[in-house]
């Protein structure tokens, strides 16, 4: 009986001599024998058996082309760890950077905010004790000393205030906000100057000009504030009127002036002789005396100057490393 061309199917048949096989036409099994121990290795190394050369497996193939794969695999997960390294110690530096900054911000905020606190109650005690005090406009009846040191305590706490809270938080919102009014009363202050210096003579007899309208109301009632004012100028400067003495005379419609005005104090001495008065106009007496004084005042607008261009970069730059730490590290 013929065995059926399945059961061939799970052998193999020996090769014949007559066979056309590659392997005995190069001289048969016997030569390969003959070979078998001097390439024990290599039929080893190429997957061969007593010299016999076969085909790799599917799974030597992949193992074969996947290990270079792998080995990217390796690096590039090196890559990224060296890069987090690198992005975490980034990340840590600007922490620490925003911390000092932060508590400089605070501590820059706090003094402000004292400082605010310092005027506010200087003009308290002068509005509660002295009236409108240094009331010396009649067309400003309200700009008075202890009206613009409230004010000015007010806004500079109000300031502060929101920078110390912005430092505190992070706020990015209040740092700005503290940012963009700080601007704004830098502005304002450098305008009011380079106005000052630009029209000073309209200025000097406008302010001349409201002096004289004001010395009407020099001891009238609800003007205690100037009337106090003009005497403390006059005694302590040791001045008469605005452009002289006798700016009093329109005032009383007589040969008088107050008793601030005289040499030696006395009850109703501005009644006597001219001799016994003071000679020297205040305007220009209170304006030599701030001339004088010129680099005590220059110093102190550059030192503001300087403060408050602190306080922006301080605030910009805290805004900076936090909008940086929002954006890189969170």
């Amino acid at each position: 009986m013929r065995r059926s061309s399945t059961d061939e199917s799970t052998y193999r048949r020996s090769p014949s001599p007559e066979s056309k096989e590659p392997g005995f036409a190069r001289g048969g099994p016997f030569r390969r024998c003959s070979s078998l121990y001097g390439r024990a290795g290599a039929g080893d190394a190429g997957g061969g058996f007593f010299g016999l050369h076969t085909n790799p497996g599917p799974k030597a193939a992949q193992a074969r082309y996947t290990t270079p794969k792998g080995n990217k695999y390796v690096v590039f997960y090196l890559d990224l760890s060296f890069i987090f390294l690198l992005e975490l110690k980034r990340c840590s530096m600007a922490r620490g950077c925003l911390q000092g900054i932060k508590y400089l911000m605070f501590a820059f905020n706090l003094l402000f905010w004292l400082g605010g606190c310092g005027v506010l109650g200087v003009g308290i005690w002068l509005a509660a004790t002295q009236g409108n005090f240094a009331t010396l406009s009649s067309s400003f009846p309200s700009l008075s000393a202890a009206n613009l040191l409230i004010v000015t305590g007010t806004f500079i706490m109000a300031i502060g205030f929101v920078g110390c809270i912005g430092a505190l938080k992070e706020s990015k919102y209040l740092l700005l906000t503290f940012f963009v009014l700080l601007l704004l009363v830098f502005l304002l202050e450098a305008t009011i100057a380079v106005l000052f210096f630009a029209y000073s003579d309209k200025i000097d007899s406008y302010a001349q000009q409201d002096l004289k309208k004001g010395l009407h109301l020099y001891g009238t009632q609800g003007n205690v504030g100037l009337t106090n004012a003009w005497s403390i100028i006059q005694t302590d400067f040791r001045c008469c009127g605005v452009s002289n003495y006798t700016d009093w005379f329109e005032v009383y419609n007589a040969t008088r002036v107050p008793d601030s005005c005289c040499l030696e104090f006395s009850d109703s001495c501005g009644l006597h002789a001219p001799g016994t008065w003071w000679k020297s106009p205040c305007y220009e007496t209170v304006k030599a005396w701030l001339q004088e004084n010129l680099l005590a005042v220059g110093i102190f607008g550059l030192c503001t100057a300087l403060v408050q261009i602190l306080g922006l970069t301080f605030a910009m730059t805290m805004y900076c490393q936090v909008v940086k730490a929002d954006t890189y590290c969170a």
